[in-house]
């Protein structure tokens, strides 16, 4: 049994499409975001003391981090999809996608574009935050260089959880000059089971129209 706790406009959208990729049941319970401070509210904080999205309960285990759900979910529901097998070739490598897209990529990325609303970076840490955000998004640019997906010739859960961060330097206006980041963006958008998410989970990004 699986229960997802879905924050708008959050990580918690990964879950979604990973679950509607899969086929699997499962219940979701939908929180709002305060509309003043865009955090979570106390319902979310009632399941998960740090009220972070996603927030799951799988088989009555409490998660919260993004990467282990998917991984956890793959191995209890996966059937053999959306991951390669334990031993394979290509199994090291999705393990080192599917969690660098947030112990590595997504801290900078979020930080450079959210700095505007915070008043900026400072001159001390801009050039930092700035050099790593060049520098991790060249790197997914030069790997997806001729490739359809993150990882092998298929599908799988490490590019569901990448997306979030390329959809979102995408809105942020970082991938003008990556067109190889943009073009997989576009096409993992284009899959079924993103735009089910969506429908269900509503936009990964705010509008930012006036």
């Amino acid at each position: 049994m699986i229960t997802l706790h879905h924050l708008e406009y959050s990580r918690s959208t990964r879950i979604i499409w990973l679950l509607e990729e899969l086929g699997v049941e499962y219940e979701m319970v939908r929180h709002q975001r305060h509309p003043e401070t865009m955090r979570a509210q106390a319902d979310l904080a009632a399941i998960h003391p740090l009220a972070k999205a996603p927030t799951a309960i799988i088989d009555g285990n409490l998660m919260m981090e993004s990467g282990a759900i998917i991984e956890y979910i793959l191995e209890q529901y996966g059937e053999g999809k959306l991951a390669p097998a334990p031993g394979s070739n290509d199994r090291a490598e999705f393990l080192e996608w599917l969690h660098f897209a947030e112990g590595t990529l997504a801290n900078p990325v979020i930080v450079q574009m959210l700095a505007p609303r915070f008043g900026g970076l400072g001159e001390g840490y801009a050039p930092f935050v700035e050099g790593e955000v060049v520098k991790l998004l060249d790197y997914v640019e030069h790997h997806l260089d001729n490739r359809e997906y993150i990882v092998g010739d298929s599908f799988s859960g490490a590019d569901i959880n990448i997306m979030y961060v390329i959809e979102l330097a995408m809105a942020a206006g970082m991938l003008a000059n990556r067109p190889a980041c943009a073009d997989y963006g576009k096409r993992m958008m284009a899959r079924d089971g993103y735009r089910k998410a969506i429908e269900l989970g509503g936009p990964v990004v705010p509008s930012l129209g006036g």
